[in-house]
């Protein structure tokens, strides 16, 4: 295992549609110890939400994984039956959802949902899962008394992602997944959720997947981090290299177009748009708009290759003999 707590290998998700087969992920591989932080980050659309989605176990038709496997602490997730996956969700891997208020039950009371996810996991009648409750709503902020009478609808955005960060926190989960935590909160807000989020997870221990297009965020929140484009992870590293040794050329260009406090430079975008993966590029699904594409590029993917340690970059760039030092260990 190349992480002790997640190990994703070769994952690929297809999604069945009347345009045709989406082919979502292309052999997404990531990896993760136990109290880590690893930041997803890409484009829209580039496959971060179907990852968690996959790794959760909550891929449905008319998705489907055609190939690759999520081990979580060295077992198979896809050998799993259904009953052991439905007991791991909520207890040994929690989920934090993008919309948190499209995410909690719309006719029950905040409480009672916090105290249902409680008494599942930990095998107890809902009534006694109640002072747990109270404990997690102080925890993340929230006035318990009065939070705990409260449908969805009657709480603001951020005191819904309260809730769910409680909800999700509340099993003491070895694995959280943060998908875009903050997108639908405010800026002030935004900043108030990451910081209640930092303090209890370094208070837990938790690992953490945090999912996210805002490269600041990223950075000041994770260890490491993964670049997924159309579907691939292209570059993997300490988010510290990722920031100031970036390798991959999509790397690059999203870093050039994140604008930064003092800079006098103009931003440089991208050229072109994001594929359609119906009908995605052959070889590497980047090269159309690569200013260092080769002929190689449009026919053959990279696999994912360790040019530094620690540091691992898709790109034939990087695995042509000589054209590159490093220990370049393929994946």
């Amino acid at each position: 295992m190349r992480g002790n707590l997640l190990d994703v290998k070769n994952l690929k998700v297809v999604f069945y549609t009347y345009r045709g087969v989406i082919k979502a992920l292309n052999g997404v591989e990531l990896w993760m110890n136990h109290g880590e932080r690893l930041g997803v980050i890409g484009e829209t659309g580039c496959g971060k939400s179907v990852t968690s989605l996959s790794i959760m176990g909550l891929i449905e038709q008319p998705g489907e994984i055609v190939e690759g496997n999520v081990y979580f602490e060295g077992k198979s997730m896809q050998k799993m039956n259904s009953s052991v996956l439905y007991d791991m969700r909520g207890k040994e891997i929690s989920m934090i959802f993008q919309e948190p208020v499209s995410a909690l039950n719309p006719v029950m009371k905040v409480g009672f949902q916090i105290a249902e996810s409680i008494a599942r996991t930990k095998k107890i009648s809902i009534k006694s899962a109640y002072p747990d409750v109270f404990k997690m709503l102080e925890l993340v902020g929230l006035d318990a008394g009065r939070v705990i009478n409260l449908y969805p609808h009657e709480l603001s955005g951020g005191m819904a992602q309260r809730a769910m960060i409680a909800m999700a926190l509340s099993s003491h989960p070895k694995l959280l997944i943060a998908d875009e935590p903050t997108s639908a909160l405010d800026v002030t807000i935004q900043a108030q959720i990451m910081k209640l989020l930092d303090d209890l997870v370094s208070e837990m221990g938790n690992a953490v997947i945090l999912i996210t297009h805002d490269m600041g965020v990223a950075a000041e929140f994770c260890d490491k981090i993964a670049v997924m484009y159309a579907g691939n992870v292209v570059e993997y590293a300490s988010t510290t290299d990722i920031f100031d040794e970036p390798l991959h050329p999509y790397t690059k260009g999203l870093l050039k177009a994140v604008p930064r406090v003092g800079q006098s430079k103009e931003l440089v975008g991208i050229p072109g748009t994001v594929p359609d993966l119906v009908n995605p590029p052959s070889g590497c699904r980047f090269h159309p708009r690569c200013s260092h594409a080769m002929k190689i590029c449009a026919e053959e993917l990279p696999p994912l290759f360790e040019v530094k340690q620690g540091h691992y970059v898709a790109c034939h760039l990087y695995t042509r003999e000589g054209e590159h030092d490093g220990n370049r260990s393929k994946i």
